[in-house]
């Protein structure tokens, strides 16, 4: 049985590629008419009381504990313990949009959705799930991918996980990722995951990549298929080489084809150096949309946002305006990656220089990240040795791709953790 508010949300975006794309969770979803919204009408209007939201308010402001004030001694009552609404504060998302355009100049004049506070993001790719996901509905992304995409479609959604193989060589397996997609596309609708820089292998498309990738999305939606592209940009700009394309695939796929909905999932906690905020964005795009058909799809996010979690903490939101409004931000995130930069030069030099045929660095040229494939022994045993024998930390994503974040490498670090997992590599093939 579908809610009349699922139902009217679903007949104005009756005929839309995100009409078409959603999952039975989707359809059913809606923001209800209840406390939330009845809230928010009496903050506008509830001029002589507002008895509607379960907060303590002494002379018109929420109380706040002194033992927890005095620790943000800088911050109003509502800036630190009020509710926020569902969708994140008015001025922290429109913030955010116009941050999105500045980084992303293909979508000045291009029409998005106003993006969405959600708490995290792995949070918002679970909500995208909840949406577009389900037993019949697959999610198609890398291979290797990071290992909560699997948990989310699959072990939460009992959708199918399909991987295309990440790299042909030094570069990525454009090809692949095409045949996967025609594979797909037989259904008539296809969703695919694509994260730059990627999580695990630190790689991200050439500018000639990119536009491949662009050129064969806009082929299957000029073929009829539906097609939905996550954009899940959580380590957004951190870029190495030159060749690298700088804007998001977001940019090119907003108004690719009205047969094409693109979401961006992206957000402070890597791009801004603030990764315990727990603070993310979703933005949708497809052409043709109307602000009501826009709105509709937001109330759909807002109502599995509710539904979850009810609403973002409050204080990261309010931290992240208040950085944003100082004009020192941009110069001190540029020495902060330039901090990650140097790291990933001297580990590139390293790899490049060592060469065994036991482990084999996979292509990277951005992010926080890159990986090992490891032809001959299991991921999962040399990093029990490296941690027990070497006390060094690394990650196994499966049996044959072992994770390495040089962002939490020190500099006099590098050299000794990376002969260390080359020696250790070695030892446990010849043994």
């Amino acid at each position: 049985m579908i809610n009349p508010l699922a139902k009217e949300l679903n007949d104005i975006l009756k005929d839309t590629t995100p009409g078409a794309l959603l999952s039975d969770l989707g359809n059913r979803l809606y923001f209800p008419k209840g406390i939330i919204a009845q809230s928010g009408e009496a903050k506008k209007l509830g001029h002589t009381a507002n008895a509607t939201i379960g907060m303590t308010v002494i002379n018109g402001t929420p109380v706040t504990l002194p033992s927890i004030q005095i620790n943000a001694s800088e911050l109003t009552s509502r800036e630190l313990v009020a509710y926020a609404p569902t969708a994140g504060f008015p001025e922290l998302r429109e913030m955010w949009k116009q941050d999105i355009i500045k980084k992303n100049p293909l979508l000045k004049d291009k029409s998005f959705s106003l993006p969405v506070l959600v708490p995290g993001l792995t949070a918002g790719i679970s909500y995208l799930a909840d949406l577009f996901l389900d037993e019949s509905k697959p999610l198609v992304a890398a291979d290797p991918s990071w290992d909560n995409y699997v948990l989310i479609a699959s072990a939460r959604r009992n959708a199918e996980f399909v991987q295309f193989p990440m790299f042909d060589g030094d570069h990525m397996n454009i090809a692949g990722l095409e045949k996967t997609l025609r594979e797909q596309a037989k259904s008539g609708s296809v969703r695919v995951l694509l994260n730059f820089p990627q999580n695990p292998s630190g790689y991200s498309p050439t500018v000639d990549e990119a536009k491949q990738i662009v050129a064969m999305v806009k082929k299957l939606a000029d073929e009829g298929t539906k097609v939905m592209v996550w954009c899940d940009d959580a380590y957004f700009g951190l870029d190495y080489e030159d060749d690298i394309e700088r804007q998001s695939l977001f940019a090119y796929l907003a108004d690719l084809s009205p047969n094409v909905l693109a979401a961006k999932i992206d957000g402070p906690t890597k791009e801004d150096f603030a990764w315990g905020f727990r603070s993310g964005f979703i933005t949708f795009s497809c052409k043709g949309m109307t602000e009501e058909q826009y709105d509709a799809l937001v109330r759909k996010l807002m109502g599995t946002i509710r539904s979850s979690v009810s609403c973002s903490s409050t204080p990261p939101q309010t931290l992240l305006m208040k950085a944003f409004k100082n004009p020192n931000m941009d110069n001190e995130k540029a020495e902060l990656r330039k901090v990650l930069e140097r790291r990933y030069k001297l580990v590139k030099e390293f790899v490049q220089s060592h060469k065994s045929d036991n482990i084999t660095p996979l292509p990277f040229n951005s992010g926080y990240f890159m990986s090992f494939h490891l032809p001959k022994i299991d991921a999962e045993l040399l990093r029990h040795k490296l941690l027990n024998d070497s006390g060094i930390g690394t990650i196994s994503i499966d049996s044959h791709t072992l994770r390495v974040a040089f962002s939490s490498l020190e500099e006099d670090k590098i050299n000794i953790v990376y002969s260390k997992i080359y020696e250790t590599a070695d030892q446990m093939a010849n043994s």
